[in-house]
């Protein structure tokens, strides 16, 4: 079971809570300009039906502005200003209807640029994101700490809790509270203990995540690995898995990592069995066949009110091991067949396409 979750202050981002004893949401970000609000609107929407609580846009100058109006009036979720060099931005933003702003204090580091952007968040009751990564706490700092005896890991993760504490009291002196922080590396080492002792000294709800994980495959073990950690010790508020990918396969993950960890029910869980020498069909094709299905199907809106459906290799781990699947499909020793289960029972043994299409049929009729 997990730890209890760590107790933060609570906030809203747009209509969704975060903090406090709010789930754990999922966040993305779009890949596509902002100052094009069709196409960015075109792709929140489908990172929303996929299960995204909060999508955050890149705004670097006035033609985002521009694009992040149309985008926050039409988006159908919060939609977070991403600021990266100039805060004046984060004003702007903040005006075009931004749910929150995203500051770097890596790059935002005079107190006298916070200021104007203090007022505007306080002004539209807005929260501020302050997202520290490893490529921007400066290499002089880290030097330092070496040089007092720290190793190089040590020394990035003290430079990083320092940043971002440093930012936070800013912004707590210009009466700024509603404050959500990231510390994040592309080590994971680094980045679970960075995050450990930021909880240990306050109590800001937490993003999380691990920057320039890589690629689908490795990207999604390195966020597993260092989001699972974490979660698992009560802390996190909410994530993202940070790919380089389409950001559909980052929702995707994201909802695996919170329902591995118990934080969310499966809807439905997945299982499917390693395969073995009585294997005689493309057992990791027929299970990528079902999981898209069920993406589709989830995608489209409907509802699957099934617990667990069980892609199995053959009749020894079909109806038998998966007995408590609630919708079960597996293949036949020959090969030549697919035999679908529904709660421990047989229904069937099919020629491959037909016994898809049962698959499928059983599946379409539990959905609401």
């Amino acid at each position: 079971m997990p730890t209890p979750r760590r107790k933060t202050r609570e906030f809203r981002v747009g209509n969704v809570p975060v903090g406090g004893s709010a789930p754990v949401s999922i966040q993305s970000m779009t890949n596509v300009p902002t100052r094009d609000p069709d196409v960015a609107l075109e792709q929140i929407g489908r990172l929303a039906r996929l299960g995204c609580d909060i999508i955050r846009v890149a705004v670097d100058d006035d033609r985002d502005i521009r694009g992040l109006r149309a985008v926050t009036a039409a988006s159908p979720i919060p939609v977070v200003a991403d600021i990266q060099f100039d805060a004046a931005t984060a004003v702007g933003a903040v005006e075009a209807g931004a749910a929150a702003v995203r500051l770097n204090p890596g790059l935002v580091r005079d107190a006298r640029q916070l200021k104007p952007v203090a007022e505007a968040v306080l002004s539209r009751g807005v929260p501020v994101r302050v997202g520290v990564n490893s490529g921007s706490v400066g290499t002089e700092a880290v030097k330092r700490k070496i040089a007092q005896g720290l190793s190089h890991d040590e020394a990035l993760v003290s430079a990083l809790v320092e940043a971002a504490l440093r930012q936070c009291d800013q912004l707590e002196s210009l009466g700024v509270s509603a404050i959500k922080v990231a510390l994040k590396s592309s080590s994971v080492p680094v980045t679970v203990a960075a995050y450990r002792e930021f909880a240990r000294r306050t109590d800001y709800p937490l993003h999380l995540g691990v920057t320039e994980a890589g690629t689908k495959t490795r990207g999604i073990v390195k966020s597993a690995c260092g989001i699972g950690a974490l979660l698992l010790e009560g802390i996190g508020d909410t994530l993202r898995v940070s790919l380089t990918a389409p950001p559909e396969e980052e929702i995707t993950a994201a909802l695996s990592i919170l329902e591995s960890c118990g934080l969310r029910p499966a809807a439905p869980e997945i299982v499917s069995c390693p395969t073995c020498g009585r294997t005689e069909i493309d057992l990791p094709g027929l299970a990528d066949r079902v999981e898209k299905l069920v993406c589709q199907i989830k995608s489209s809106g409907k509802r699957i009110r099934l617990g667990k459906i069980a892609v199995m290799g053959c009749p020894v781990n079909g109806p038998g091991e998966a007995k408590d699947a609630d919708l079960g499909i597996a293949g036949s020793r020959s090969g030549e067949q697919i035999l679908v289960f529904k709660a421990g029972k047989v229904l069937g043994a099919f020629p491959c396409e037909e016994g898809f299409a049962v698959f499928e049929k059983e599946l379409l009729d539990s959905c609401e």
